[in-house]
């Protein structure tokens, strides 16, 4: 498991929001497995817990094309490093909607920002029901980083979604608003 972002949620200050990483589905329940059923938890559970309101709006992602996943750094930015706004852009897709047609619109077209990765729904079962997720919905979400909250709203003004997450990236966090991926062809421009 590689805990790729977390994240401030700059419109609900009340919400944290993470992205995570796994190789596969089976990769996924073995590690949620040895996470959830390890001693870290069994310590701070109760802890943690309270501090968690809802848990239950997760979604199950993979990439959208090959290629299209988060290129992030070996280690950690500096702290210093952190500057930006990342949006999550979240459009639902209906059951008539191709999702390959989908995403080859999208890559016709420029992403707003510096493109950072972008994902449909994983519809494969929920493999640790441990942990709720969303099913039974599809999706497209694409993620892009920009210099602050003024350029974001600037930017998205435009941009026919469903949600639009505003994310302040912290200081853990693999993915930031500055470091586009190398080599998305839908980040032209």
């Amino acid at each position: 498991m590689k805990i790729i972002g977390q994240f401030r949620d700059l419109d609900r200050p009340d919400r944290f929001v993470w992205v995570r990483g796994f190789p596969d589905m089976e990769s996924r329940a073995e590690s949620l497995r040895a996470f959830y059923g390890g001693p870290v938890w069994k310590a701070h559970s109760n802890a943690a817990n309270a501090t968690m309101l809802d848990v239950s709006d997760v979604l199950l992602l993979r990439p959208a094309r090959p290629g299209s996943a988060f290129t992030l750094p070996e280690r950690r930015p500096a702290a210093n490093d952190r500057s930006g706004v990342v949006a999550a852009v979240i459009v639902s897709l209906g059951e008539a909607d191709d999702e390959d047609e989908v995403v080859s619109q999208f890559e016709r077209s420029t992403a707003p920002g510096a493109l950072l990765g972008y994902f449909l729904t994983e519809a494969s079962p929920n493999n640790f029901p441990a942990l709720p997720v969303r099913e039974g919905e599809r999706v497209f979400i694409w993620f892009t980083g920009f210099p602050d909250q003024e350029a974001i709203d600037r930017a998205l003004t435009s941009v026919q979604a469903d949600h639009v997450l505003r994310l302040a990236p912290t200081v853990r966090s693999l993915l930031t608003a500055d470091k586009p991926r190398a080599g998305v062809r839908s980040a032209r421009r």
